[in-house]
């Protein structure tokens, strides 16, 4: 039961991070501050009053439209408070009350806020990305996360200026490898391969259906990422049986 109300408080916490995160999502791609104006609504411009940001709720009781010009709003607001409360919640769930839990929300909410701006505008913004590495280096392990994402990175820099060479063309960019580097933070090895390994997969039918179409990659590393945090014992399960048989 004490588990119940903790998840209570931490998705509604979430929501309201989430929140923010449609902000960042909104401004950065746009060099905006995220903290100056208020918030309002992206038509008209009239400033919201509080009880226009009460996350999910506001959204459904103003049935989706602005209250000042009445020009709908997008479900993407609603949806973005809803997955990072429950994402708050699932991670609580995994890691308990440690010290680190703050940064670990950051780190996955900031690679959240990378997958909508990724999915949106197809760009890594480098501040978001930055900050979620800075994020996942923070947890008891420093030195060893710290090593990890630097060999990750400059593993995946190497790798992509080796293929750039032969292709003669960009083949990876470096938000890319400081994405590499926020896994191999979190995930350590040989988990980062495994995500590595997953995200490929996962982005093989949605790349197959749009053919000719740019598919962005940060969301299925991003998703891979936190399949593999989320079962984390299960993977390596996996590997030693991949391996050891």
């Amino acid at each position: 039961m004490e588990n119940f109300w903790y998840s209570l408080v931490l998705f509604v916490f979430g929501t309201t991070i989430g929140s923010f995160l449609n902000v960042v999502i909104y401004r950065i791609p746009k060099e905006e501050s995220i903290i100056f104006p208020s918030s309002r609504c992206t038509h008209c411009h009239t400033p919201l009053k509080w009880r226009h940001n009460i996350p999910i709720l506001s959204w459904i009781f103003l049935h989706g439209k602005c209250a000042f010009c009445h020009t709908p709003i997008s479900a993407q607001y609603p949806f973005v408070e809803l997955i990072t409360g429950l994402l708050f919640v699932i991670l609580y769930l995994k890691l308990g009350w440690v010290w680190h839990l703050p940064f670990v929300f950051a780190s996955f909410s900031a690679l959240f806020a990378l997958v909508m701006i990724d999915f949106k505008y197809y760009a890594v913004p480098d501040s978001v990305n930055f900050f979620a590495l800075t994020m996942a280096l923070v947890q008891p392990d420093f030195i060893t996360a710290a090593a990890d994402a630097a060999m990750a990175a400059l593993g995946l820099y190497l790798l992509g200026l080796g293929v750039s060479l032969i292709a003669r063309k960009e083949a990876m960019g470096s938000a890319d490898v400081i994405v590499a580097g926020t896994m191999a933070a979190i995930l350590g090895f040989p988990n980062f391969f495994f995500a590595l390994f997953l995200s490929a997969v996962l982005a093989i039918v949605p790349s197959l259906i749009a053919k000719e179409t740019k598919v962005p990659f940060v969301p299925f590393l991003a998703l891979a990422t936190l399949i593999v945090y989320l079962f984390d014992r299960e993977t390596a399960q996996l590997l030693d049986w991949i391996m050891y048989g």
